[in-house]
């Protein structure tokens, strides 16, 4: 609690510092009325979330020991199924998973449409 304090009340002193300062008419969130340990503390419970982007729960591999799906995104050991998502991930991806997930997602439609003869 003591680094989120110490974030908060460090991020006010950047945000005070020229040429930054010349463009801020006033601080947003929490509000300059907000000083105390307590308040500070209270709105980084309010507005604190994850940005982790969950993956790699569904890896995909060439070995069922260590994956669970192949490289034509079906399960091992269960028939019709696939896994279309970020959970196929064999690692996590150095970036936002928002444009892998979607080219998996392409890739996976075209599998599908291809066995369907689509």
């Amino acid at each position: 609690m003591a680094d989120v304090i110490a974030g908060a009340r460090l991020l006010r002193s950047i945000a005070a510092t020229a040429p930054l300062s010349h463009y801020i008419e006033s601080e947003l969130l929490p509000g300059s009325a907000q000083q105390s340990d307590a308040q500070l503390l209270q709105d980084f419970r309010a507005r604190a979330g994850t940005v982790f982007h969950p993956v790699s729960t569904c890896r995909m591999g060439p070995d069922p020991a260590s994956a669970v799906v192949d490289a034509s995104l079906r399960v091992y050991g269960v028939e019709g199924l696939r896994v279309i998502d970020a959970s196929i991930f064999p690692t996590v991806t150095s970036g936002n998973t928002n444009a892998p997930t979607i080219m998996v997602a392409e890739k996976g439609a075209a599998l599908i449409a291809a066995e369907e003869g689509a």
